[in-house]
């Protein structure tokens, strides 16, 4: 994928979405200067999937609640296997 035709506003729930969850502490700060944090909250309590790690770093660094975040309500959907 050649990073120079991506539109940072078109695809910014993506950019959020991949910096949330893979990215390390500099690319957030980036994403963070470049959207503001009331584009990412808004962006990340609407997201389908966050692993446990980026959720609860969410809910500490924006103050939220896990409840606040639809991925949230869906894990409670739709119960995994459990982990031995």
């Amino acid at each position: 994928m050649d990073l120079a035709k991506v539109d940072m506003h078109k695809h910014a729930r993506t950019v959020i979405e991949r910096v949330m969850t893979r990215g390390t502490w500099t690319e957030f700060k980036s994403i963070l200067a470049f959207y503001g944090p009331t584009k990412i909250r808004e962006t990340v309590t609407t997201l389908r999937h966050l692993d446990d790690r980026t959720l609860s770093f969410c809910c500490a660094y924006f103050d939220l609640e896990k409840s606040d975040f639809r991925c949230h309500h869906l894990r409670q959907l739709f119960p995994s296997h459990w982990v031995y």
